[in-house]
């Protein structure tokens, strides 16, 4: 749990302490929740404004940073993710082209809304069921604001959960997810966490929220992981078969028959040797250009994505995988807008 989390908790337990009407205190969460709703909802109205005056697309990607950390059952250093992207998405060492040849610096390819205040709002006391609502009230303003589709940047992979939730509900039925990660986060309820990272495609797959779940570069799973990928009817490929199961994977065909797809990223699918700064450090993965040449090649017509797991604190001293982190979220960029 992150240090601002335990003020926020132990600051709650002192009111409570201090006989604190729960009715006062219960107001004082809700004027923070809608002060940063507002700031998100305000800025996608703007953008979305901005592009529909401009004209000419279809779908334009739009960056939502969560930047939680807590749920995570090892380390908490995604939380500091969202803006060691965000910089090195803009770094000068490269230029605003996608391998695909979009532009990033055009507003109709790539907008920004800014992060939803994760340790604001906990420093106040507000739970985790009311921080997930927070999360999907804030992923369904921005996709209220034609023609934005939000990519998520975490945080640890508790967050896809609430993101999925909002993108289903928003468009009125269920997704198809292609989920790259080293390891499934279906367990029930890891270590007692209902919003665990590692039990995130449980409350997802509970929820009606995707029809179909594809899981690639599993290469950490345990008997609960695998049972409950049959339990979900998961499609589950592990690294141990990937040879195999590569041209597959490399040509598939999405989203037909529902409301679109939704990809979800956790950095640890990559071999470590691309990606080392995470918090799960899994050896045999995939590398770089295997995710690129699934990505790219993919039929789809993707909705909304996250990328997720990137951890600052165990990162090269250059940066190296802030740097990696940045190039899925351009090439995801590149899927999503039209």
């Amino acid at each position: 749990m992150s240090i601002i989390g335990k003020r926020g908790i132990h600051y709650l337990q002192k009111l409570k302490t201090a006989n604190i009407s729960p009715e006062l205190l219960e107001k004082g969460q809700n004027r923070v929740i809608d002060a940063s709703l507002t700031l998100i909802r305000e800025r996608a109205k703007l953008k979305g404004e901005l592009l529909r005056a401009l004209g000419g697309v279809k779908a334009s990607t739009t960056l939502l940073g969560v930047p939680l950390g807590h749920n995570s059952s090892f380390l908490q250093g995604p939380a500091f993710a969202p803006p060691r992207i965000r910089e090195a998405i803009w770094c000068g060492s490269t230029n605003s082209s996608t391998e695909e040849g979009k532009e990033l610096n055009d507003p109709r390819v790539l907008t920004d809304v800014g992060d939803v205040p994760v340790q604001e709002i906990r420093d106040c006391g507000v739970d985790d069921d009311r921080l997930m609502n927070v999360i999907s009230e804030s992923v369904k303003l921005v996709m209220e604001e034609d023609p934005l589709r939000p990519l998520v940047l975490g945080g640890d992979h508790s967050i896809s959960f609430p993101v999925v939730r909002a993108v289903s509900e928003k468009l009125g039925g269920p997704v198809d997810i292609l989920h790259l990660d080293a390891h499934p986060d279906i367990y029930h309820c890891f270590e007692g966490n209902k919003y665990s990272h590692a039990s995130s495609f449980a409350r997802i797959m509970e929820g009606g929220y995707a029809r179909r779940l594809l899981q690639v570069g599993i290469r950490s799973i345990t008997k609960e992981g695998r049972e409950q990928g049959k339990r979900f009817g998961v499609e589950q490929y592990e690294m141990r078969t990937f040879s195999r199961d590569r041209q597959q994977l490399e040509n598939l065909k999405l989203g037909e028959g529902v409301k679109g797809v939704y990809i979800s990223i956790d950095v640890d699918c990559l071999d470590p040797a691309f990606a080392p700064g995470v918090s799960h450090i899994e050896p045999g993965g995939l590398s770089f250009r295997n995710v690129l040449d699934i990505l790219h090649n993919l039929q789809a017509d993707v909705v909304a994505a996250d990328v997720v797991e990137f951890n600052p604190q165990r990162d090269t001293v250059d940066g190296m995988t802030a740097m990696v982190a940045a190039k899925l979220v351009r090439e995801l960029t590149a899927k999503i807008s039209k």
